[in-house]
């Protein structure tokens, strides 16, 4: 079997089965060795069988079920990519004021492909580089800060683009003023590291992203399209962790210069009132923001209907994080979170869409081929 599909065994079977990574390792050679080499092998399979490999009857029900929602979420799907049914009924993410926690990370869900790589690797997509950075941020994040739900990766992955944008916009000429954070005003809250920069955020210790869930049933017992919940409220840390992580939010800290003045501004660094990026706004930016080439070009899609559009743009942002996020899991069991962290912005480097530099390029879109970015899997 090609290191392609090792790589997706295993990611079926640490994230989709939820198998301890090192459990998950040493078991893919008696998959292979039982010719159990996907999902939908594995779901034609029995648990008898898959109890003499695992020896665990827990997790081979575990596996078992996770293969058969798997086959049938692919089966049932028209073509290669499975959107969350919370995002497929709540396009635009309105969220209502009444909303709880749970639901709001649910409806924040960004779509997924089930594409193999060999099917990846045909892809190419259209989009400018500040949504790649965007795309490669929130995927990194699910790696380097687990714990962090999807509303907080969102708004630290806006963050970081805000923040290259303005040190572009500084280096090219089309901004001559100081960037906020270098005249001071994320002065005193805390600092985290996106893709190698410093990232001032505001810690949310009031909201619990769990609040809200239903009460999780016997995995065997599971709907066929349920999202395993730490895809979107993220990893627990264990409740009684006084170090524990709460959600943060990334400051905008442009819009903390233009809404206060200087007198106001010892006031603003002491965190009171403090402008965020909202995860809502980051979703639709990435989601508008990528575009298929052959749609780019096509000269019918003026006449497509906004709903149909919307499929597609949902569809092309899957392709593109499900290519990222391959490459990150490939290398998340050799690299610490810092290297992983560090790593990412050099792949982004690699892959970043061959644009004008200059201020006439500015925002210009190119090509980004899809095979470029697993070309970056770590060999087994």
């Amino acid at each position: 079997m090609d290191a392609s599909k090792v790589q997706d065994l295993l990611r079926f079977l640490s994230k989709d089965a939820k198998v301890p990574l090192a459990s998950a390792m040493g078991n893919i050679p008696a998959l292979q060795k039982a010719n159990l080499n996907s999902p939908e092998e594995i779901s034609k399979s029995n648990t008898k069988v898959l109890e003499e490999l695992f020896k665990n009857d827990k997790i081979a029900k575990q596996v078992f079920n996770a293969a058969k929602r798997v086959s049938k979420k692919r089966g049932s799907s028209t073509d290669d990519t499975a959107i969350s049914p919370q995002a497929k009924n709540n396009k635009s993410t309105l969220i209502t004021k009444d909303a709880t926690p749970y639901q709001i990370e649910s409806r924040l869900c960004l779509p997924n492909s089930t594409a193999s790589d060999d099917e990846l690797r045909n892809i190419i997509l259209v989009t400018n580089r500040a949504p790649l950075v965007l795309a490669f941020a929130l995927c990194v994040l699910k790696y380097t800060m687990p714990e962090q739900p999807i509303s907080s990766r969102l708004s630290l992955a806006q963050a970081l683009v805000s923040a290259n944008s303005q040190s572009k916009a500084i280096s090219i000429g089309i901004q001559t003023e100081r960037a906020a954070e270098e005249e001071g005003w994320g002065d005193g809250q805390p600092v985290v590291k996106v893709l190698g920069r410093g990232i001032r955020v505001l810690k949310r210790w009031d909201y619990d992203p769990q609040e809200g869930s239903p009460l999780q049933s016997a995995s065997e017992e599971q709907e066929p399209n349920e999202i395993p919940v730490n895809e979107f409220i993220g990893s627990s840390n264990g409740d009684d962790n006084p170090e524990k992580t709460p959600p943060l939010w990334g400051i905008d800290l442009e819009a903390v210069r233009k809404s206060h003045s200087e007198a106001t501004k010892s006031e603003s660094k002491s965190g009171n009132k403090l402008p965020i990026f909202t995860a809502e706004s980051a979703r639709s930016y990435l989601i508008r923001s990528i575009t298929r080439l052959e749609e780019s070009k096509s000269p019918v899609k003026k006449s497509k209907s906004a709903p149909f559009m919307g499929d597609e743009q949902e569809k092309n942002v899957g392709h593109l994080l499900h290519a990222i996020d391959s490459v990150c899991f490939s290398w998340s069991t050799t690299l610490d979170r810092p290297d992983l962290d560090k790593r990412a912005w050099a792949w982004y480097l690699r892959v970043r869409p061959d644009v004008q530099s200059g201020a006439q390029g500015w925002g210009e879109k190119g090509q980004l081929r899809l095979s470029d970015i697993l070309d970056l899997q770590r060999k087994p």
